[in-house]
């Protein structure tokens, strides 16, 4: 995707994820082949030991991460997205939970952020570098809303490193995806399905693995770590701000 802006990537973002919100959870969950649920759980188990009083979900779409956050122990949450209708649906998830008091959505670009430095315990954020134009700059702003010390956790997709699970993955994406995505979510979610695989290949052609870890020192994070799920199909990463 070519793009002269942040204007022109939020935009793009906003229409591709405007008509998703009702069924977004379960339809993430038919697009990872039923896996999106447990990376996730394993992001969250990076942020949950340390007890967090306030946590910031980034990408927070629908709400899913930030109702786990609040469901196994962090203190407060407040999730931010980029697309209104995502977060009228996390409201809505939010309300029927009963956790309005200590779940709180805004409307906020990760890219420039409505918040003071180092104003977060902890921070996760899920399958956003791919929508912003310029992701070394949205790991440094990420950092600077975490405490010194604070950790930080990622869930997104990766790419197979095996020829033979790579070729799979390949016809899954462009194959199987699209297809899927219409059976189950109609045109919208045949779109993303389209979408989906070649945006991922096309990422780590420009941003390898090697280079998002380092991208995330450079930002100001340490002890970071990395871990392939699902045969390579999923990345959870992992780290602190540095300084605590």
């Amino acid at each position: 995707m070519e793009s002269a802006g942040p204007g022109d990537t939020n935009r793009f973002t906003q229409k591709l994820f405007a008509p998703l919100p009702e069924r977004y959870d379960r339809l993430a969950e038919v697009l990872s082949m039923g896996q999106n649920r447990r990376w996730r759980t394993s992001m969250v188990d990076h942020i949950v030991p340390d007890r967090p009083d306030l946590v910031l979900d980034v990408a927070s779409g629908p709400a899913g991460v930030a109702l786990q956050l609040a469901d196994r122990g962090a203190g407060r949450v407040v999730g931010i997205d980029l697309t209104l209708d995502m977060l009228r649906q996390g409201q809505r998830n939010v309300a029927r939970r009963s956790l309005a008091g200590r779940v709180q959505l805004i409307a906020g670009r990760a890219e420039r952020m409505p918040f003071a430095d180092a104003t977060f315990d902890a921070l996760t954020f899920t399958y956003l570098l791919r929508y912003v134009d310029d992701p070394e700059a949205t790991l440094a702003e990420l950092a600077r809303v975490v405490k010194p010390g604070g950790s930080v956790a990622n869930l997104e997709f990766l790419l197979p490193r095996s020829r033979f699970w790579r070729f799979w993955w390949w016809g899954y994406t462009r194959l199987v995806l699209p297809v899927a995505g219409w059976a189950t979510g109609g045109r919208a979610w045949f779109e993303v399905g389209r979408f989906l695989g070649p945006n991922i290949s096309a990422h780590y052609r420009r941003y390898p693995l090697d280079w998002t870890v380092e991208a995330w020192c450079r930002a100001g994070f340490v002890d970071v770590g990395v871990r392939r799920m699902s045969l390579g199909g999923g990345l959870v990463m992992w780290g602190r701000r540095a300084g605590g």
